[in-house]
């Protein structure tokens, strides 16, 4: 498995870019190569999106997810990946956003775009844009305040 791991500092305060982070659908927005994320339950995400030049689809269960403060998944079918983000308070209204990310490299090309450090860049883009769109609207579209731990709702 290979591991990215990248921040941005965001001029908003935590509870928004969590909040924003929160509505997973609006991924495409934001995410280079992401064509849908469809949220199937409180806890499981069904993804399509282009890597490597092909389409990927796969579907990814919230094993943690404590408001303001963090995001974790792991993949339960297709596209072997699982991270974590997490959200810091820096000041009132500038957070700084941590993102994880652990990928298994599927066949010639993405293990040739991995060594390129084409994912890394993805990713760095991929937070670039979260921070135009965020800072941009200053509010989110959306929240869902709930806890998942262990892999269950438990607020």
């Amino acid at each position: 498995m290979a591991t990215i791991e990248k921040s941005i500092e965001v001029d908003v305060p935590v509870r928004v870019a969590y909040n924003q982070w929160t509505q997973f659908e609006e991924f495409p927005r934001f995410m280079e190569g992401v064509r849908e994320v469809r949220q199937l339950d409180v806890k499981t995400l069904r993804w399509k999106a282009e890597v490597g030049g092909k389409e990927e689809e796969w579907v990814a269960e919230i094993t943690e997810q404590i408001p303001d403060e963090r995001i974790a998944w792991r993949t339960r079918a297709g596209a072997r990946n699982a991270g974590v983000v997490t959200f810091h308070r820096i000041a009132d209204g500038r957070t700084r956003i941590m993102l994880q990310l652990e990928y298994t490299p599927d066949g010639v090309v993405e293990n040739v775009g991995d060594a390129l450090g084409v994912v890394s860049r993805r990713v760095t883009g991929d937070l670039q844009r979260f921070k135009e769109f965020i800072e941009s609207r200053g509010r989110e579209t959306g929240a869902w305040r709930g806890e998942i731990q262990q892999g269950r709702k438990t607020a």
